[in-house]
């Protein structure tokens, strides 16, 4: 309610009163007006609350990124140290003089194309890729084996098409970020795929699951090569770090101060485009939703 003030033509906003009328027995019908006290106590809580808030956050973050520190720090001198002399080393030279090259690519290959299939993980594969091939050469044998890895589950599960179906429908909501896949035309289809494959959902679910949404076969596999495309990277990235930390370790040497600061930026620029990626795929993937939303109703 507003009082306007007919001296000075000015208003100031008072508290809002409430009308309730009601009746009894003995004194008819009656009109009562009253302030709510809760409402007012609302209106006029002071904004300190709220900066008290904001502080508790920063405070928050400051001792996570402390404990993270910590843990890093117990990592880098004691557990790290530890992994690669007792584990990572030998397996490296286990499988230097067992394996030559080409057969290494071969193994590499097969794994990455039918782990997934088997629902098994093939990222260890593509650190291997790294180690061994490095960027160019290794970029191009994850990628060549990711299409058949992909293309596998996706005729497989052409074959229990309605099973996966009923398996969807009793999810409802990861379904429908699935769903925005198979709709629309080719191009809206080849974006969805892309989106989820940058986005964290899982990987080798997506694989069986996308052709219950009826998505076409061609902007599936293209969408889903170019959405591996950062997290291949990724991987090469760590195997090649691997590595390296491997061989430094190996030598007790330590690394040198452009090393050291080249392998930090390179890690610290792989993760924040990882992370750029994935939240850039969730949002898209909320406003593919909503769209499909707005034209249901």
């Amino acid at each position: 309610m507003t009082y306007y003030n007919e001296d000075g033509g000015g208003g100031e906003v008072v508290p809002e009163l409430r009308m309730r009328i009601g009746s009894d027995d003995n004194n008819g019908d009656y009109m009562k007006l009253r302030q709510s006290p809760e409402e007012f106590e609302a209106v006029t809580d002071p904004p300190s609350s709220g900066r008290r808030g904001s502080l508790w956050y920063w405070v928050k973050l400051a001792l996570l990124l402390m404990f993270l520190g910590l843990l890093a720090g117990v990592f880098v001198k004691w557990i790290g140290p530890f992994l690669m002399d007792k584990e990572i080393i030998p397996i490296i030279h286990w499988e230097a003089e067992t394996f030559s090259p080409p057969v290494l690519a071969v193994l590499v290959f097969t794994s990455v194309a039918l782990f997934p299939t088997l629902l098994l993980p093939s990222t260890p594969s593509m650190w291997v890729a790294g180690m061994t091939f490095g960027y160019g050469f290794g970029f191009l044998l994850i990628i060549s084996a990711t299409a058949v890895g992909v293309s596998l589950p996706y005729f497989i599960g052409s074959q229990f098409h309605h099973k996966i179906q009923g398996w969807l429908e009793k999810y409802p909501k990861k379904a429908s970020i699935l769903r925005s896949a198979g709709e629309g035309n080719w191009f809206n289809q080849f974006r969805a795929v892309t989106l989820i494959r940058i986005s964290p959902f899982p990987y080798v679910i997506f694989n069986y699951c996308a052709v219950a949404t009826n998505v076409k076969y061609g902007p599936y596999i293209l969408g889903s090569l170019v959405g591996m495309v950062p997290e291949i990277f990724v991987a090469i990235y760590t195997g090649i770090l691997i590595l390296t930390l491997a061989d430094a370790s190996h030598e007790r040497r330590t690394l040198s101060a452009p090393q050291i600061i080249f392998n930090v930026l390179g890690f610290c620029g792989t993760v924040a485009t990882a992370i750029f990626f994935t939240v850039y795929a969730k949002r898209q993937l909320k406003e593919l939703q909503k769209e499909d939303e707005a034209l249901l109703q």
